[in-house]
């Protein structure tokens, strides 16, 4: 009968931790699902910042200015 008793116990064991690990692999389902949310918010996110500068660098000269800039002049020192 012991033997009987050891698989019987290690049945239960068994039955125990595969109960577990369904619960494990549910939230880290859940998880998944979130970051998976989140990359794709941040995925878009990227997407449309490089839009708005690719935008912004259309709308720079094609050509940098002829006259090279000059620095300002430069105020006498007060006494």
């Amino acid at each position: 009968m012991s033997r009987l008793d050891d698989l019987a116990e290690r049945i239960e064991r068994l039955v125990l931790r595969h109960e577990e690990l369904q619960r494990t692999n549910a939230l880290l389902e859940t998880q998944l699902g979130t970051v998976t949310s989140e990359r794709d918010s941040l995925r878009s996110r990227l997407a449309a910042a490089r839009a708005r500068i690719d935008a912004l660098l259309d709308r720079l000269p094609a050509e940098p200015p002829t006259a090279p800039l000059q620095p300002a002049p430069r105020e006498p020192d007060a006494p």
